[in-house]
Parts: structure tokens; C-alpha cells; sequence
């Protein structure tokens, strides 16, 4: 279960692991070593304080003379041309050390420099300095013995830490940070005017109080468009656009692959998920050693008994990686085919209701066994790499009774917001009165809730002018 829910990369670490750690498996394309199909079907995990006697080994049950493990386990669509590819690391100076390197430019005492230095190593990865003042006082007092003042850490703050590039970081708060961004660049009247929005009525701003804002500055709707796009161009993560803060690339690796091969779906399991196992051939042959040697020592039987217990190891990964690979082919196989109106169309509103129950009662397996490959997987489709949990929704009756998916009426109430009048954006209320229209009799509430999940924020904050 626990290999089950592992995703493709995580799994390639577990396999390493268990090689690692197990020196009767081997891994790679090898001659073949005579081995029997089943190592042995017997259960031979035994209590750690159970002896063994190591006569009562049956050699013959490890040793065969068949020319192939049926064992090697590997996927319908195996090649030995798939990349191995790594994730990469960003290579170059971090973003703080970046930073740091800025503050020989200025020209400070030891005091400024040691302040300047705790404030960049403040500074969080968005770009803030998101504490107190007098905060940063006493944290400069009790872990660098530098006693300093507000006054002091603030003009350091100013006139140093904020002059660094990227231009927005060191700031306090998202105001500060826009002000600042702002203050950089080339005087004129649209610039002045949207420090003075910033500054002056923050609030109306950002909560789209448009008409208070012409009522304040005195000024026209064209007027406040430029405003409104001038500070549309700031960056509200001055930090997040540092290109070499040395973070892992993210790289999603689809457990499985989708594909339409003449108007069919074809489904295939990512070949990383289906390595090559058999026994070492080191092994086997200590084996042999001791099924014909005629006199068996006691090392020889210590020695055995170790060997035995590396292969039950052994046999017992392998099966379990070959159960994995069956039980996400039959869990995917059953998904795609629930969903086969989606995958053939990659129309949204065609995929069907479907919980995790569903599939598990298709495929005669436990529900949790189903979450372990919706939750940590992701499957390429012609449409673009998704998490297999996306293909999951509850169900809704319509007007003419019929199941439809929550991601249906979700996905149409993305459409409706997405074609409103932005100048007069449409009320929870509104949007209810419009999904009951096309057939979709849900509660105002019912839509609240699904606009949060859609992250569309109330009608107030899609306002433009």
C-alpha cells in the first residue's frame, strides 16, 4: 500500500533504497541467472527470535534451471530509449546572498553594515520584512549585540535595504512595497498621481471603491484607467522574480499517459515505474555453493541463512512492485473509461460524476487503495498534465433529473463569470438566477461556495471600469 502511493520520482528513490539495502536484488538488463519462477511460496518471514535450522532449507525451491525469471518485472510499454532524466538544481548566487553582495556598493560604518545585513536576512522569500520595527530592534540587541534605535534600523531600512535590487524588497507591507516600486521610476503625472492612490486611499483602492476615488482626486475615469494600469505593472513579489534563488526546479512526472490512437483511448504506465529486478548473480552462486558442497559447515549454514532471508526480502519487493503496476493500470483503466467523454473531447463539462467509491466497487478493491492513486498521481492527456483526483466530483440533479457533475455547473459558472460586464460584475445571487436558467437549480450559498473554490472573488472585486 505504502509502494501504491508513491509517485513516480519518490518510487525511483524507494527502489534505489531497497537495492541499496538488499544486496540479493539487482537492477538492469544482465544475463540471465538460473532462478525458479517463484522463489518460494511458502511464507518464510519468520520472528526475528525464532531459530532456524539451517538444514531444513530446501535449496532447490531457490535454484532452477529455467533460462528467464518470469519475474523481471516491467511495463506493457518498456523502452530502453526513456530518458532517465534528473530533476535539476538552479545553479548561481541565492536570492539573500545576492542581496547581501548589494550592501558593499554603499557606504556604511561597521554599525549600518551589521543592521543592513540582519535586515536582509529578514527579508522573506515574496521580498518583506514582515515584522515590527521594534521587533527587529531587540532581535539585533539579543542575537547580535548591536543596541541600536527605531530611528537608527528604520533609516538603514530606507536609505539601504530598500534601495536594493530588485527594487520593491525590504518593504513593510504591500503599500510600501508598490510606493517603492513606484518612487523608482521616471517622474510624471501618472506616476505621481498613483503614489498618491497608494498613499492617500490604499484602501479604496484595493477593495475597487472606484467612485470614491474620482470623488477624491478629482479626476475621470480615463484618468484613473492609467493609474489603475501603471500600478498593474508593479510586482507585488519583488523576491518571487529572483531567478537564482537556488530552489529545486519543479518537475511533475506523470505516473501515466492518455493518449487518442485512432479515435481510441490508449493507456500506458510510465516505464520508471518498471524496472528491471532479478537476483544477484553473486548470490546465486553462494547458493549453488552450498546445494553442492557435501560437508556443510556452520558458516556455511549462518551464511545460508542469511542468504534465504535477502531473497524472501527480495521476492517479496518484487511481487510487490509487480502488484503495484497491476493495481494502477486497473485503477486508470477503470477512470479513463468513467471518463471517456472528457478524455476523447477534453470538454470539462463532460466528465461524469464519480467518487472514489465508484471505481473501487468497479475494480473490487478498498476505497483507500483508490485514494492512494488519486491523490499522488498525475496522468499526461492531450490536454495537458493533470492530478488524477481533478477527474473525481460529487453529483447534482438538474432540472430534468439527471446526475451531473459539481465540476459541470463549476465549470459553467467559470464561463458566466468569465462573460459578465465587468463594469456591473453579476451578485452571488445573480449567478444563481442564471445557473437555474441553463438547468442547474442550485442555492445562492451553493454558488458562494463553489466561486471560493474557483477562487473568483465577490462580484465587488471584479469590478473594473
Amino acid at each position: 500500500m505504502k509502494l501504491i502511493q508513491l509517485p513516480t520520482q519518490a518510487f525511483e528513490e524507494r527502489l534505489k533504497q531497497e537495492i541499496e539495502e538488499n544486496p540479493a536484488l539487482d537492477t538492469g538488463k544482465e544475463e540471465p541467472e538460473n532462478f525458479e519462477d517463484t522463489l518460494t511460496n511458502e511464507s518464510d518471514h519468520d520472528d526475528a527470535n525464532e531459530k532456524i535450522e539451517a538444514d531444513d532449507i530446501n535449496i532447490d525451491e531457490y535454484l532452477s534451471d529455467d533460462e528467464y525469471p518470469s519475474y523481471k518485472t516491467q511495463a506493457n510499454n518498456y523502452s530502453a530509449d526513456d530518458d532517465d532524466k534528473q530533476v535539476p538544481y538552479a545553479a548561481g548566487t541565492t536570492f539573500h546572498q545576492s542581496l547581501k553582495n548589494q550592501l558593499s556598493t554603499f557606504r556604511i560604518d561597521e554599525e549600518e553594515k551589521a543592521i543592513a545585513e540582519f535586515l536582509v536576512g529578514s527579508i522573506d522569500d515574496s521580498g518583506y520584512i514582515r515584522r515590527e520595527i521594534i521587533d527587529l530592534v531587540d532581535d539585533l540587541a539579543f542575537t547580535q549585540n548591536v543596541f541600536t534605535t527605531e530611528e537608527k534600523v528604520e533609516s538603514v531600512l530606507r536609505n539601504v535595504v530598500q534601495r536594493l535590487d530588485p527594487i520593491g524588497v525590504g518593504a513593510l507591507d504591500l503599500k510600501q512595497c508598490l510606493i517603492i516600486q513606484l518612487k523608482s521610476k521616471p517622474e510624471k503625472e501618472t506616476r505621481d498621481l498613483a503614489i498618491r492612490v497608494l498613499d492617500e486611499a490604499f484602501d479604496h483602492f484595493v477593495k475597487k471603491h472606484y467612485k470614491k476615488l474620482l470623488e477624491k482626486f478629482d479626476i475621470n475615469e480615463e484618468k484613473l484607467k492609467e493609474v489603475i494600469a501603471e500600478i498593474g505593472k508593479l510586482n507585488p513579489k519583488p523576491g518571487s522574480s529572483y531567478a537564482g534563488n537556488n530552489k529545486i526546479a519543479e518537475q511533475i512526472v506523470p505516473d501515466f499517459s492518455i493518449k487518442i490512437v485512432d479515435g481510441v483511448l490508449e493507456l500506458t504506465l510510465n516505464s520508471r515505474n518498471a524496472p528491471e529486478l532479478h537476483v544477484s548473480r553473486e548470490y546465486n552462486n553462494m547458493l549453488k555453493g552450498y546445494s553442492d558442497s557435501k560437508e556443510k559447515s556452520k558458516s556455511q549454514k549462518d551464511a545460508v541463512m542469511f542468504i534465504k532471508q535477502k531473497l524472501d526480502a527480495a521476492k517479496w519487493f518484487i511481487d510487490a512492485i509487480k502488484q503495484r503496476q497491476q493495481t494502477l493500470l486497473i485503477t486508470m483503466n477503470a477512470i479513463m473509461h468513467r471518463q471517456e467523454e472528457y478524455f476523447l473531447t477534453g470538454d470539462e463539462r463532460k466528465l461524469k460524476p464519480m467518487i472514489l467509491k465508484d471505481i473501487a466497487d468497479e475494480i473490487n478493491m478498498d476505497v483507500s487503495t483508490v485514494s492512494r492513486v488519486a491523490n499522488s498521481k498525475y496522468v499526461s492527456t492531450p490536454y495537458g498534465t493533470k492530478l488524477i483526483k481533478e477527474f473525481f466530483s460529487e453529483s447534482m440533479k438538474n432540472d430534468q433529473g439527471e446526475d451531473v457533475s459539481t465540476r459541470e455547473i463549476k465549470k459553467i459558472l467559470e464561463t458566466v463569470v468569465n462573460e459578465e460586464d465587468k463594469r456591473k460584475p453579476l451578485t452571488d445571487e445573480k449567478l444563481s438566477k442564471i445557473l437555474k436558467e441553463k438547468g442547474y437549480p442550485i442555492a445562492r450559498r451553493t454558488v458562494a461556495k463553489y466561486r471560493e473554490q474557483l477562487d473568483i472573488p465577490v462580484a465587488r472585486l471584479r469590478k473594473e471600469i
